[in-house]
C-alpha cells in the first residue's frame, strides 16, 4: 500500500508508491547529452579565449592564467543569471517587493578531459574540484551583498545541462532562497528547543535503524532519505557536525571524493548513464543584518551541510505542481538495499581485476 511520509526537517509530505515501479531496469534509459567536438568546446584546453577570463584556477605546472595547463578552472558564466555590478536598491510597492538582480554566476570547469565525469575522474582530481568550490565560496562570501551561495551540477539535457564537458556552477544570491530558509529555520528552532543539531540527530537515528544507510566512510555517510522525493535520491552528510563546506579539511574532501565516485559508479551500473542534479546545501553567508545582530547566530551549532543527489528518472507533473507533494515510485529502503548490493559487486569486481 502507498505511504504518505513527512520530511522531518522541512515538514514536506511525499507519497511513496512503490507498486508503480521498483526495479532499477524500469528507469534504465540513456540520458541525452549535447556533445561537440573537443576542438569546438569552449570549456576544453586551448579554447580559453572562448570564455571570460578565469577568476580561479588550479594549475599543477605553473602555467599562466587563461592558458592551457590547468587542472580546474573557474570562469564567470558568459550568460549570467545575475549581474555582478551595481547596488541592490531594495524597494517595494505595498505587497510587491523587488531589488536589482545583483549576484555572481560562475562556471567551474572540472577537468581538461572532455569526456570525463565524476565516476571516471581520479579521486585526486575530484578533490581538486571540491577545493575549487571552497576557494570560490570563501571569496564570494566576502561580498556583503551576497547572502546565499549555491553550488550545483547539472548532468544531461534532462537535468538542464547545455554542454557535455564536465562542469558545475556557483550562483551568489542577494537573498536566502525559500527552500534553504525552511531548512535553516527548522534547524534553528530544533536547536533552541533541544540544544542539538537536527541533522546530527537524524544521522544518529538512521545509523541505529540501518534501513536507509547506503554507505559509510570515516568522514561521510550517504542516506536514502526517509521522505525521498525522487527515485534513487541520495543525501551525503559529513559524519562530524559542520555547517560550512568551505571549512572542510583536505582529508574530508578526499574521503568525500572517494564516496561520490563509488556511489555514482554504482548508480551508473544500475541505471545506465542517467541525468541528475547535484546540489550543495550549505549555511548562508553570515553577513551582518541591519537591526538583527543575532540573525543566523546559531548557524555553527544547528546547521549541517550536505549534498543532495537527484536523479532525473521521473517527471514533475500536474499533481506535484498543484499540491507540492511528490510521488516517488521506489521506496528509500529498497534503494538503500540495491545500492549496497551494487557497491559490494563493484568492490568485488575491483578486487578480481587486481588479482588478474
Amino acid at each position: 500500500m502507498p505511504e504518505l511520509r513527512k520530511d522531518p526537517i522541512i515538514q514536506r509530505w511525499v507519497i511513496i508508491a512503490a507498486e508503480r515501479g521498483q526495479r532499477p531496469s524500469d528507469f534504465k534509459a540513456e540520458t541525452t547529452v549535447i556533445d561537440v567536438n573537443p576542438k569546438a568546446c569552449p570549456l576544453c584546453p586551448n579554447n580559453e579565449d572562448r570564455t571570460p577570463p578565469e577568476v580561479f584556477a588550479i594549475r599543477l605546472d605553473g602555467s599562466k592564467p587563461n592558458t592551457p595547463g590547468w587542472s580546474v578552472r573557474v570562469v564567470p558564466n558568459k550568460f549570467p543569471a545575475l549581474s555582478l555590478n551595481g547596488d541592490l536598491n531594495r524597494r517595494g510597492i505595498g505587497l510587491l517587493d523587488m531589488m536589482n538582480g545583483i549576484g555572481a554566476h560562475e562556471v567551474v570547469i572540472e577537468t581538461p578531459e572532455h569526456n570525463a565525469d565524476w565516476d571516471t575522474m581520479t579521486i585526486e582530481q575530484l578533490s581538486r574540484v571540491f577545493q575549487s568550490y571552497q576557494a570560490r565560496l570563501k571569496a564570494l562570501s566576502e561580498d556583503i551583498r551576497f547572502r546565499y551561495l549555491l553550488v550545483f551540477r547539472n548532468f544531461g539535457v534532462q537535468a538542464g545541462a547545455s554542454l557535455s564537458h564536465p562542469h558545475s556552477q556557483i550562483i551568489a544570491l542577494p537573498i536566502v532562497p525559500q527552500l534553504a530558509k525552511e531548512k535553516l529555520n527548522s534547524a534553528r528552532k530544533y536547536f533552541l528547543e533541544k540544544e542539538r543539531c537536527i541533522f546530527c540527530d537524524l544521522i544518529f537515528q538512521e545509523k541505529e535503524l540501518r534501513r536507509r544507510v547506503v554507505l559509510e566512510s570515516e568522514h561521510v555517510i550517504v542516506l536514502s532519505p526517509f521522505a525521498a522525493r525522487f527515485p534513487y535520491e541520495l543525501h551525503f552528510f559529513p559524519q562530524k557536525h559542520s555547517h560550512d563546506f568551505a571549512q572542510m579539511s583536505e582529508e574530508v574532501l578526499i574521503d568525500l571524493a572517494t564516496v561520490m565516485k563509488r556511489v555514482l559508479s554504482a548508480l551508473k551500473k544500475l541505471l545506465g548513464q542517467h541525468a541528475y542534479n547535484l546540489v550543495l546545501h550549505n549555511a548562508p553567508n553570515p553577513v551582518p543584518r541591519p537591526g538583527r545582530p543575532d540573525f543566523w547566530g546559531t548557524l555553527p551549532y544547528d546547521y549541517h551541510w550536505h549534498w543532495e543527489l537527484l536523479p532525473r528518472l521521473t517527471r514533475v507533473a500536474g499533481f506535484e505542481w498543484g499540491t507540492g507533494f511528490y510521488i516517488n515510485p521506489v521506496s528509500p529502503e529498497a534503494v538503500a538495499e540495491v545500492l549496497k548490493e551494487t557497491l559490494e559487486q563493484l568492490q568485488q569486481e575491483e578486487r578480481t581485476g587486481e588479482v588478474r
